[in-house]
């Protein structure tokens, strides 16, 4: 498969997207192989691809604003089937077992790892994901229209789907506390 990746070795100038070929990678244990359709740019790519953040994997693919079709399922999946179509996210995985993780705030683990950063992301044919962090996307959303919402997007629909707000109430701003007003 055709990949962008991003080799720390040269001096930050010298250090472009480098298009290499790779094999495609196969899912592991609770894991999902999805051939890339779209994947937006986000300012972490940038700072990932422009050497602002400290290397975490070496060399790595960016892109973590993934929309794509799962192609291969790995053991120990059970949410998706080959050919749905689903997005990928900045949080790759979390670890589960640390405090935030047991509360499910897993959006602040102690130990996450990120897509595009942490694993190889979505600059490329294909990428393996995490199914318990993969999303399921409408048929009516364009891919070019989903892939952006999978950064900040996200943050705004978790923190809607936590707040467990009733359909047609909503929400104020009081004291110095957000409240349900109904």
């Amino acid at each position: 498969m055709k990949a962008m990746i991003v080799e720390k070795r040269a001096p930050l100038e010298e250090r472009p997207l480098q298009s290499v070929e790779r094999p495609i990678p196969a899912p592991g244990a609770g894991e999902v192989l999805i051939r890339v359709e779209v994947c937006a740019i986000c300012r972490t790519d940038l700072h990932v691809v422009e050497g602002e953040l400290p290397v975490h994997k070496n060399p790595i693919v960016p892109g973590h604003q993934v929309v794509g079709e799962i192609t291969r399922l790995g053991p120990h999946t059970s949410r998706f089937q080959v050919g749905d179509r689903v997005g990928v996210a900045w949080l790759w995985a979390a670890c589960g077992a640390c405090f935030y993780c047991l509360r499910g705030d897993e959006n602040l683990c102690e130990l996450p790892q990120f897509t595009g950063y942490d694993v190889d992301g979505g600059y490329a044919e294909y990428i393996v994901a995490q199914e318990a962090f993969i999303y399921p996307l409408p048929a009516d959303l364009p891919s070019h229209q989903a892939a952006p919402l999978l950064c900040a997007g996200i943050i705004g629909y978790r923190a809607l789907h936590r707040s467990d707000i009733r359909k047609g109430g909503a929400w104020a701003f009081t004291d110095s506390a957000l409240r349900p007003m109904w």
